[in-house]
């Protein structure tokens, strides 16, 4: 892998020297259509339940590639490394609670590219060559298959690397490649969405990037750029049996002049791309980075456009919930969310890769971040846990310190390689990581492990409809979920305080009329029977006397 790394380097020197010469246009050779050769199921794989896509079903784990595990010592993280503690997060065999129980995987960035976040793609049909080969990547992915862990790739078609071969040739106006950049004669009088400069000069014009100068934005209204990237997904589909992407930016695709996000040109290319990439593989997904309001999320995902879209709104909802000890932030949105996302397409989390984390936003309280967790678990929609998560890892400010290398134990570089990292340790590595939380049962590890396992368990927690209960008591928080063949409620103490001073009221429901022994999935004490009206509702229900300070409880409602 040295001996890797330093030829990468020379190639970089080179390439860099080269693109400061005269750039000669290539000959001009259309972009070949794409063969459509549909992909064959993956057997084994669980279908989703109650109808729903398997997406619903699954527990996803962002991981960066670079900070994950070492296995060959040269500091960077790598695939093989992701391969050798795939029992953490999956050993496969559902009889054992020790692994993490995630479901689903998200790489960000694996393909080539000068930049340590990768964001900055230079080709789209091969791998970073720091994180090992294109052979390792598919060992990866046939690794996580046999252990029903599905996997997604950040897919980056906002943009290239203005060291991309297209950008370097679309410097010479007559090139064949010219087009596929946005390109002026003179400088634009407008911004960007946050006020940025957007408009770079080179000596033949200006060019358009919406997050820096070196990622140029891609032109989509050229239609040999919407072929190449058709190539692109083809290939990551067809040959390496990837189950879908991560689009990021996806907002931002196609610019209106000033109009620079959710244009309708955005929208109606996510139609056309829909039904190229479900004729390859109609089980494969999609998730929009769609950093906005809810209502604007809620249109690339109302009709034939994604399959799932982040929902920011809620990630700070919750997070705002659990630091405040409120649950107004939490029921109010999460309720707004299921009524304008439909059918529990929507993606949810707490933090990612650009994002202060979770647990430093939480002022490392273990109890909020418990809370936090518990929030994000029971709610509908698909969970993506950011790496890291589930330990406590800290990290605020500049992007590098939120991907810093997972904390696996108190050894020298916290057990992620043998050498140096590419980037230093964050803070309280020798106390939370994955050895010491491992054997705790009140660790925040063992809190997640718990919440996921009951998540895969019961059906209600996944696809489940939701009900917001009204609690009269600011510091509970209380939702029920009703799949086809389950009812759970979820009560949540948000406070530090024990809470009797709540009755539960919901004005209607999926519940039969009757009386429903509450039977504890997570909590303990004596719980006591509900009465369901003929509406489905209820009303001042008090399950437990007394509610412990940060306690979670989640119940399963069975019919007498």
């Amino acid at each position: 892998m040295k001996y890797r790394n330093v030829l990468v380097s020379l190639g970089i020197i080179v390439f860099i020297l080269v693109s400061c010469t005269p750039v000669v246009a290539p000959t001009p050779t259309p972009v070949p259509v794409p063969t459509i050769h549909p992909v064959s199921p993956v057997t084994g794989l669980p279908e989703g339940s109650d109808g729903y896509p398997w997406w619903n079903d699954t527990v996803f784990y962002e991981i960066f590639v670079r900070s994950f595990y070492d296995s060959d010592g040269d500091g960077i993280g790598d695939f093989n490394g992701i391969i050798e503690k795939l029992d953490y997060l999956n050993d496969g065999d559902p009889a054992t609670h020790q692994d993490l129980g995630i479901t689903g995987i998200w790489l960000m960035p694996i393909n080539p590219s000068p930049s340590y976040h990768g964001y900055d793609v230079t080709n789209y049909q091969a791998v970073n060559p720091e994180y090992g080969t294109m052979e390792d990547f598919k060992r990866l992915v046939d690794e996580c298959h046999a252990r029903s862990i599905r996997v997604i790739i950040d897919l980056v078609l906002n943009h290239t690397s203005s060291r991309h071969a297209w950008f370097v040739a679309a410097q010479d106006p007559a090139s064949p490649y010219r087009d596929y950049y946005i390109w002026a004669e003179t400088r634009p009088e407008y911004y960007g969405p946050w006020g940025q400069n957007v408009w770079y000069r080179r000596p033949s014009g200006y060019y358009y990037a919406l997050f820096w100068e070196h990622m140029p934005d891609l032109n989509y209204a050229n239609p040999q750029v919407t072929l190449s990237m058709e190539n692109a997904i083809a290939f990551w589909l067809t040959e390496t049996g990837v189950d879908g992407f991560r689009l990021d930016a996806a907002r931002h695709l196609i610019e209106d002049g000033a109009d620079q996000e959710n244009t309708p040109a955005t929208h109606l290319w996510y139609g056309g791309f829909r039904l190229f990439y479900k004729n390859l593989n109609p089980a494969a997904v999609t998730v929009g980075e769609i950093w906005d309001d809810t209502g604007s999320v809620s249109e690339y995902i109302q009709g034939d456009e994604l399959d799932l879209a982040f929902e920011f709104n809620l990630a700070e909802a919750f997070i705002a919930s659990a630091n405040q000890g409120n649950a107004y932030s939490a029921t109010g949105q999460v309720r707004l969310s299921y009524r304008l996302l439909p059918d529990l397409q929507f993606a949810t989390f707490l933090t990612n890769h650009d994002i202060d984390r979770v647990y430093s936003q939480l002022g490392a309280d273990p109890d909020k971040a418990r809370v936090a967790a518990s929030l994000l678990l029971t709610a509908p929609g698909v969970p993506f846990i950011y790496y890291g998560e589930e330990l406590g890892m800290q990290g605020t400010g500049a992007h590098e310190n939120i991907r810093r290398p997972m904390q696996w134990s108190a050894e020298r570089t916290a057990g992620f390689s043998t050498d140096f990292p590419w980037i230093s340790l964050g803070p309280d590595w020798e106390t939370n990581n994955v050895a010491s939380e491992t054997a705790d049962p009140d660790s925040l590890l063992s809190h997640y492990r718990m919440l996921i396992q009951l998540r895969n368990d019961h059906a209600a927690l996944r696809v489940g409809d939701l009900r917001t209960i009204t609690t009269l008591n600011p510091g509970v928080y209380s939702i029920l979920r009703v799949s086809q063949e389950e009812a759970v409620m979820v009560i949540i103490n948000l406070t530090s305080e024990p809470v009797s001073d709540y009755r539960l009221t919901l004005e209607n429901s999926a519940l039969v009329s009757g009386t429903y022994l509450a039977l504890p999935l997570l909590g303990t004490g004596t719980f006591t029977d509900l009465t369901a009206l003929t509406s489905g509702g209820f009303s001042n229900y008090i399950p437990l006397e007394e509610i412990p300070p940060y306690a979670t409880i989640i119940l399963q409602l069975q019919i007498k």
